[in-house]
Formats: C-alpha cells, sequence, structure tokens
C-alpha cells in the first residue's frame, strides 16, 4: 500500500479561500498538517475551523489559537451573562474582530463595533474553543533523510530549546508559541514552523520556515512544504 506523503502547511490567519487554492495543487492523498494560526487578520477563520475539523487534518496550537483559547471563553461568559464586553484584549489586538466577525459575534458600522448575543455563533465559538483546547504544541515524526534528526511541526521555533520539555516546560510551551529566531546549526531536531513573516518558504540544514505572510494587508503568501519530496507550493491571496 502507498504511504501517504505529509505536506506541511503554515499559518493561514482566516483565509479561506487562499487555503483551498494551495489545497488544490497537493495530490488528493495528500495528508495535511497545520502549523497554527489558522485565525484572525482574514475574514474566514471560522470557515477554516470548519474544514479542518470536517476533514479531521492535524493541526498544532498557535499563539493565535491560544488567544482565542484565553480571550474567546470570557467573551462568551460575558455575553451570556448580559455584562459588558470590553474590545480591549490581546486576541482583539491581534486580529480577533476578524474572527469574531466572522462567528456572527460582532456587528460594524464604519468604523463601529457592536457585540451581538448570536446563541448560534457562541456555540459554534464554544465547540471550537473546546477543540483548540485539544491541539498538542508539536507532531513529532521519522525524518526520512536522517533517522537521527526527528521532524518536530511546531507553530514557533524550538530547536534550540527543544531540551525545555524536560526541565522547564513553562519556559518550552512560552518558545513553542512565541520564538522567532531560526535554529542554530546544533539544534537536535528538524523543525518545521511558522510564525516568524518570512517573504519565501525558508529551509535550512535543520528547519523549514512556512509563514509567507498569508493574512496580512501588506500581502503575502501561503505555503507547505511536503516532508517525503522537499518540494515547496505556494498560493497567493485568493
Amino acid at each position: 500500500m502507498k504511504v501517504k506523503n505529509h505536506y506541511i502547511i503554515g499559518d493561514i490567519h482566516g483565509e479561506y479561500q487562499t487555503l483551498l487554492a494551495l489545497v488544490e495543487k497537493l495530490p488528493k492523498d495528500a495528508k495535511l498538517i497545520f502549523v497554527g494560526d489558522l485565525i484572525d487578520r482574514g475574514l474566514q477563520s471560522r470557515e477554516i475551523i470548519a474544514y479542518i475539523r470536517e476533514h479531521n487534518h492535524a493541526v498544532v496550537r498557535g499563539n493565535h489559537e491560544q488567544f482565542m483559547i484565553e480571550d474567546g471563553q470570557k467573551l462568551i461568559d460575558k455575553l451570556l451573562a448580559d455584562e459588558e464586553v470590553s474590545m480591549t484584549n490581546t486576541w482583539v489586538f491581534a486580529g480577533g474582530i476578524e474572527t469574531l466577525l466572522s462567528y456572527g459575534l460582532l456587528k460594524q458600522q464604519e468604523d463601529v463595533y457592536e457585540f451581538v448575543k448570536n446563541m448560534k455563533g457562541i456555540k459554534q465559538l464554544q465547540e471550537d474553543i473546546e477543540w483548540m483546547k485539544s491541539l498538542p504544541l508539536y507532531i513529532k515524526m521519522d525524518n526520512p533523510y536522517n533517522p537521527a534528526l526527528p521532524i518536530v511541526i511546531s507553530h514557533a521555533s524550538i530547536g534550540d530549546f527543544w531540551d525545555l520539555e524536560e526541565t522547564n516546560y513553562k519556559h518550552f510551551e512560552f518558545y513553542i508559541m512565541t520564538n522567532r529566531r531560526q535554529p542554530s546549526a546544533d539544534s537536535p531536531i528538524f523543525n518545521i514552523y511558522g510564525h516568524t513573516n518570512v517573504p519565501s518558504v525558508v529551509i535550512g540544514q535543520n528547519f523549514v520556515n512556512l509563514d509567507t505572510g498569508c493574512g496580512r494587508k501588506d500581502g503575502g503568501k501561503l505555503s507547505a512544504y511536503c516532508v517525503e519530496t522537499q518540494e515547496v507550493f505556494e498560493c497567493g491571496k485568493i
């Protein structure tokens, strides 16, 4: 039986149509793995989550998913209690406005936003937050080119901090969500990640950076990397 190839997809940031266009370029039997930051900035975060959940694709949790878990739950609690909801939280500043619009929990008139107690949207947001809580911080797999250097798929670069999982897990969680430095040459893993915006996919000796700016106002594209063939696929904003 033919083994499916693994295609790792970079930060999408709410650009659902761009995701669909990129997937069209990949083999029909491709096994997709996402590096997180599915949401925010673009206008179709809810649709992206629905697509990935429906197809049961593998995802690691990004910092934007973490924002939604933390601030989204607080927002739901306030809406259900008919309390005033503040627009001043990390998630909103990071692009959560667009995500809330996709769930029908905000309405916009010019530059003014107003929260809406949309029970269908609240229910879906709550379900998606629970799903996000189940996402792993990384996915580890065999390296077909160098068995001594296992592949680790994470949201941010974790190669130089890999040992912290055993020695200081709190710091490990911080770096795997936020670190922007590419791994050094002596990193003990082959790290495939996103989070740090680059003009085109960067492939190093022991890493691949896949965040090519999808969802940014100044353009950008969505990229994928095939573990087995080392091919790169890209798609501009649709």
